[in-house]
């Protein structure tokens, strides 16, 4: 009788312990990772992006290093800034919420993506 009452319990705990055994029985396939490096002994690259603003040109520097191009982009980029008065009859120097900052010479920004 004893049996019979505690048979829900067995069932519940070999339930537990066979879908344990089935999940750590599993094989996962092994990488053998010390083959990979041996086979490709070049595969380390270092990649870098650098950019370049308002008619800056470093580009040079970095080609004769031996530093390849992969991806060149550029964009416009506001290179310095200017102060004006807001109307033609404010003091900048006496009233500051007279100031209006706007852009005063406008460039070229250019990114480069390197690779070595």
């Amino acid at each position: 009788m004893k049996i019979l009452k505690q048979f829900p319990l067995i069932i519940i705990i070999a339930i537990f312990l066979i879908s344990c055994k089935t999940s750590t029985n599993k094989e996962y396939p092994i990488n053998n990772s010390e083959k990979n490096i041996d086979e490709n002994p070049n595969s380390e690259k270092k990649r870098m992006e650098i950019k370049f603003s308002c008619e800056e040109d470093g580009i040079s520097e970095y080609l004769d290093d031996g530093w390849k191009i992969l991806k060149e982009d550029s964009q416009e980029k506001i290179c310095t800034w200017k102060s004006v008065p807001a109307t033609k009859d404010c003091s900048m120097e006496k009233d500051k919420g007279c100031k209006i900052t706007k852009p005063d010479k406008i460039g070229e920004e250019k990114i480069y993506l390197l690779e070595k």
